[in-house]
C-alpha cells in the first residue's frame, strides 16, 4: 500500500511539474484546479474505506454512532462536475448502493447576504448537464476536508 501511495504521489508530482512548465501563467489556475480535482478523486477512491471507518469511530466515541450503513463518496460541484471533497452518506444498504456522489448545489438568498450550499446524495459522479436523481432515504452524515 505504501508503494502504491508513493507511486501515485510521484506520478502526480511529475504531472504537476510538467503541466506547470507547459501550461504557462495564463492556464496555471485552471490546470491547478483540474489536478487538484484529480488528486481528490484518487484520494477518495483509495482511502474511502479507512475514512469511513474513522468517521464511524469518531461518532461512536462521541455517543452519536450511525445505526445505518455508511460509505464515503466524492462531493461534486453540480453544473461544473469537478470533485470538491468527500462526504459520508448513511441509509439503508440497498439505497446506499445507488449513491455514487454527493452533489453540491450553491445559491444565495437576500442578494448575497446568505450563501447556500445544499448537499444531495445522487446516482452519478458526472452531474454536468444531467438531470439529478436524488437517492431518497439517504442522508449526508459527515463532511471530509482533504488537504491537497
Amino acid at each position: 500500500m505504501r508503494k502504491a501511495n508513493r507511486a501515485v504521489a510521484v506520478a502526480l508530482a511529475g504531472t504537476i511539474a510538467c503541466g506547470g512548465v507547459v501550461a504557462g501563467a495564463a492556464h496555471a489556475d485552471l490546470l491547478g484546479s483540474v489536478l487538484k480535482g484529480g488528486l481528490v478523486a484518487v484520494l477518495i477512491k483509495q482511502f474511502a474505506g479507512p475514512i469511513n471507518d474513522g468517521i464511524n469511530k469518531l461518532t461512536g466515541s462521541a455517543g452519536v454512532s450511525v445505526t445505518e450503513a455508511t460509505k464515503v463518496v466524492p462531493i461534486v460541484s453540480v453544473g461544473q462536475g469537478g470533485y470538491v471533497g468527500a462526504a459520508q452518506v448513511s441509509g439503508p444498504k440497498d439505497r446506499l448502493d445507488e449513491v455514487q456522489a454527493v452533489g453540491m448545489l450553491e445559491g444565495s438568498v437576500s442578494g448575497d447576504r446568505f450563501r447556500l450550499k445544499a448537499l444531495v446524495p445522487i446516482d452519478t459522479t458526472s452531474p454536468k448537464g444531467v438531470k439529478l436523481k436524488r437517492i431518497k432515504g439517504v442522508g449526508v452524515s459527515a463532511i471530509v476536508d482533504i488537504k491537497v
